[in-house]
């Protein structure tokens, strides 16, 4: 498997394109925005999406997913339901933060823990509910590639806030400790917004994980 980040939206939301290099399929996380340059991103390394995955609710995430889905036909699936709500107040987050052609949409599939999402010959991605930021936040996780999509459960030196609706830290700090350093410290993560690290790095330097702000 091979992947790719975009940069989308104000929030310099780190989009990411999971592909099979056998068939070109790929699955698009987070369209928060910017939906033809994603398409173009697409069309550079002649890629096919096959699906579209959102870690949670939050517009700079999910922002463009409706339209990306529209022009082109792959499903929506995620985030887990319990994130419904933020979904569907989509157009009241756009006019609060000034984005324009945001909109509602039902997923083909909600997500659990313990599901799986399949694309491409082989790719098959593990997903992990890790509430916190948001109450249905979920975790896409690649273990063949020791690679995880992790969205805004985690950040190089930080953690995801807790400050919105139904958000709560220790549950984050819970997800994080019991969902997400198991999985190893050789792991490497993509966060929502800023450079990748690994779940070792973020174990013994995290402040929040440490026990210095946790």
């Amino acid at each position: 498997m091979r992947y790719k980040i975009i940069p989308v939206t104000p929030f310099e939301q780190n989009c990411t394109i999971f592909w099979c290099e056998k068939t070109r399929q790929a699955a698009v996380i987070d369209p928060g925005g910017d939906v033809e340059r994603i398409r173009a991103a697409l069309a550079a390394d002649d890629l096919t999406p096959a699906l579209i995955l959102a870690t949670h609710g939050h517009i700079d995430h999910i922002g463009g997913a409706a339209a990306l889905a529209e022009a082109t036909g792959a499903p929506i699936e995620g985030p887990h339901a319990e994130d419904r709500f933020w979904i569907d107040g989509i157009a009241q987050q756009a006019r609060s933060f000034g984005l324009a052609d945001c909109r509602p949409f039902t997923p083909a599939r909600w997500l659990e823990d313990g599901d799986t999402v399949r694309f491409g010959a082989d790719i098959e991605l593990q997903v992990l509910h890790c509430p916190g930021h948001t109450p249905g936040h979920v975790v896409f996780y690649h273990p063949a590639s020791r690679l995880a999509q992790v969205g805004d459960v985690l950040f190089q030196g930080s953690i995801g806030r807790t400050d919105f609706p139904r958000g709560d830290h220790a549950t984050l700090l819970r997800s994080i400790r019991e969902r997400l350093l198991p999985l190893g410290d050789e792991v490497e993560f993509i966060p929502g917004h800023g450079p990748l690290s690994t779940f070792g790095e973020e174990r013994r330097y995290n402040p929040f994980l440490s026990g210095r702000f946790g």
